[in-house]
């Protein structure tokens, strides 16, 4: 029969003793432990790493807003000179005009007088 092949319990084993069982006991609760450790390790070592990439991410975060920042800086102060330039340009532009009507004036005024002798 199929029964007699595969019984339904397994061998009888030989009675352990107290010391025995104890003994099991403690290496499975030493097992557990090892486990449980093991775990907190990988857990501990899992949030470092995060805590690392957390902290590279703001690192690079705020190199990336410093570099933008002093960019935008430069790039205000090359406008800021420009427009400097440009309005000293204006103005030797405007004082050179200024002088070339006050020689045309004084040439006239010098012209005049003397065209009045001549006609006379």
């Amino acid at each position: 029969m199929a029964s007699s092949e595969f019984p339904l319990s397994p061998p009888k084993k030989k009675d352990l003793s107290l010391e025995e069982i104890q003994k099991k006991l403690e290496a499975a609760e030493e097992r557990r432990k090892s486990h449980e450790a093991e775990v907190l390790k990988q857990l501990a070592e899992k949030r470092e790493h995060e805590k690392e990439v957390l902290q590279k991410a703001i690192e690079e975060n705020n190199n990336f807003s410093k570099m933008a920042e002093e960019k935008l800086t430069h790039k205000m102060e090359a406008n800021k000179e420009n427009r400097e330039a440009q309005m000293a340009a204006k103005l030797e532009r405007l004082r050179e005009k200024d002088k070339h009507i006050e020689e045309v004036r004084k040439n006239k005024e010098s012209k005049d007088p003397a065209d009045e002798t001549e006609a006379d």
